[in-house]
């Protein structure tokens, strides 16, 4: 069963669907489910219902609030109103190797190479109102520029239910793009940490641009490597014990 945060924007949905479809060709015969947080249906109790036991994988690049405390207390009612149901609770997506390599594949399509000495990339997430979060994402950027050529500080896109990240968190995905322009980065990427288009994504592409980026990649969307990693998260919660890491 994987969860995604759901969207009003339509094509975030059909990106769910494409990934698990992905993920379906690598394991036949593996039953696959979606469910969505918000926004989108089915939600995950209706989802369950019906079920004695499952996986429940989060869609979520980082873990934050929606992994450590919306989805736990979705479950929670749901083994409420179904005592019989027994889950095993993955892991997020992210942090993963695998996601950094989708990273480069996107900037690759987009025309920017690994490692191109000539090109700044500013590394965009949502963002989230848990600092652990944040500090994850702050920890990929300085990786991602020790291994794959020069990086900025990540910018933040927006926050949990759209609130403002705070200001510590970094600057807005523009503000990096100026801030490298003024350093006299010969040519700006931008890379969207953002499994999905939608309203994030497209402002990031039109403040970025505005702001003097050469280049918006896209959305990690349905790659392979998403779906090998969502595969080993799913063997690594089947190892759990039932119910252990979601009450």
């Amino acid at each position: 069963m994987a969860v995604a945060h759901g969207s009003r924007d339509p094509r975030a949905a059909a990106t769910v669907e494409a990934l698990l479809e992905e993920v379906r060709r690598a394991r036949p015969g593996l039953p696959v489910r979606s469910a969505y947080l918000d926004h989108s249906a089915p939600s995950l109790g209706q989802a369950l219902h019906g079920l004695t036991e499952a996986v429940v994988l989060p869609l979520l690049l980082t873990e934050a609030y929606h992994s450590r405390v919306d989805l736990p207390a979705a479950l929670n009612e749901a083994r409420a109103r179904d005592p019989r149901l027994r889950v095993h609770y993955g892991a997020t997506l992210g942090p993963h190797p695998l996601l950094t390599s989708t990273l480069e594949r996107r900037l690759a399509e987009a025309g920017v190479p690994p490692g191109d000495p000539d090109t700044a990339v500013v590394l965009v997430s949502a963002g989230s109102s848990d600092a652990r979060a944040n500090a994850v994402i702050a920890g990929m950027a300085r990786a991602w520029e020790l291994g794959a050529g020069p990086a900025a500080p990540p910018g933040w896109a927006g926050g949990r239910a759209g609130a403002a990240v705070p200001p510590a968190a970094g600057p807005a995905p523009a503000e990096a793009v100026a801030l490298l322009r003024r350093a006299g980065a010969p040519r700006v990427a931008v890379a969207p940490y953002l499994l999905a288009p939608g309203y994030f994504a497209d402002k990031v592409r039109r403040d970025t641009l505005a702001a003097g980026a050469d280049v918006v990649a896209g959305v990690l969307g349905p790659a392979p490597e998403l779906a090998q990693v969502a595969l080993e998260r799913y063997e690594a919660a089947l190892l759990t014990s039932a119910d252990a890491a979601a009450s």
